[in-house]
């Protein structure tokens, strides 16, 4: 395959959330608790997600969404 031919590369991305037992570190109140939201083919896409799931719980201050780019887990030599 020629490289326009060729499809994009696919770096995985982890899009969770969770209500953080404070505000001032990255704790989670209940971690049976947590949304995974999903995992997403490129960073473009789990930010998408990301922001949509943020948005749903902006009322609350304790929600935190964060994207895991799984493909540095993956491939760390990469």
């Amino acid at each position: 395959m020629s490289g326009t031919d060729a499809e994009p590369r696919q770096l995985l991305h982890l899009v969770f959330g969770g209500e953080l037992s404070a505000l001032d570190r990255t704790e989670f109140k209940d971690l049976g608790a947590l949304d995974i939201v999903g995992v997403y083919p490129n960073y473009a896409e789990a930010a998408k997600a990301w922001k949509a799931a943020a948005q749903r719980t902006v009322d609350n201050a304790q929600m935190r969404y964060f994207v895991v780019h799984l493909h540095r887990l993956l491939e760390p030599e990469a």
